[in-house]
């Protein structure tokens, strides 16, 4: 089981993986509709507050969107927030989420980055905005790659590009278990495996209260 940010003090994070006994064999909105009711128990139980949730639209852009309240984000792919017991929420199914913690307490961010966001350097831009809007120090970041898709079962390796980035900005303690999504199909949902007609892992992420 994928559990992130272990031993990193001040902060929530969880990774919701496939959840077993719901047909997800539909389109994106559907699947998330039937998936939100044990999205929500999985969080409780792990002390999240599903109506206390910031998300992102996620259009595979390289927009980040500062978080202030539990509101959809339009046009972003990646949420920061200062806001203590606010959490942040990413849906992927092989592209990968980005967690991005201080070890101050001072922020979190978290990205949604598959080959477009990648290319488009969007972590490198969200540890910018963490520097930019709270004086978070990059060294001073923890930041862990999500299970994602990963060659032979995709043509490029953009949690490694995710990693070199996420360095050339300035961070040190940079995380990858080297999980793929598509070679584990029992634990996670993948788009390309399942040819688009899937459900959708839920990553989240706060600073504790």
């Amino acid at each position: 089981m994928f559990e992130p940010l272990a031993g990193v003090p001040g902060v929530s994070a969880s990774f919701v993986p496939r959840i077993t006994g719901i047909d997800v064999a539909t389109d994106r909105a559907t699947a998330l509709e039937r998936l939100a009711p044990v999205h929500a128990e999985y969080l409780r139980g792990r002390g999240f507050d599903e109506a206390h949730l910031a998300t992102a639209e996620q259009v595979h852009g390289d927009a980040v969107a500062v978080a202030a309240d539990a509101s959809l984000h339009g046009g972003a792919d990646a949420l920061v927030t200062g806001v203590k017991g606010l959490g942040l929420g990413i849906y992927v199914a092989d592209c990968a989420a980005v967690y991005l913690a201080d070890r101050k307490g001072r922020a979190v961010g978290l990205v949604h980055s598959g080959r477009a966001g990648t290319t488009k350097n969007i972590v490198g831009r969200t540890i910018e905005l963490l520097g930019a809007e709270f004086g978070v120090d990059a060294a001073d970041l923890v930041v862990e790659i999500g299970p994602c898709i990963r060659p032979p079962l995709y043509e490029t390796d953009f949690a490694a590009e995710i990693a070199a980035q996420a360095r050339a900005a300035g961070a040190t303690d940079v995380r990858d278990r080297g999980i793929c999504t598509g070679q584990n199909v029992d634990r996670y949902y993948s788009y390309r495996v399942e040819r688009g007609q899937t459900g959708r892992m839920l990553a989240v992420l706060a600073l504790r209260p």
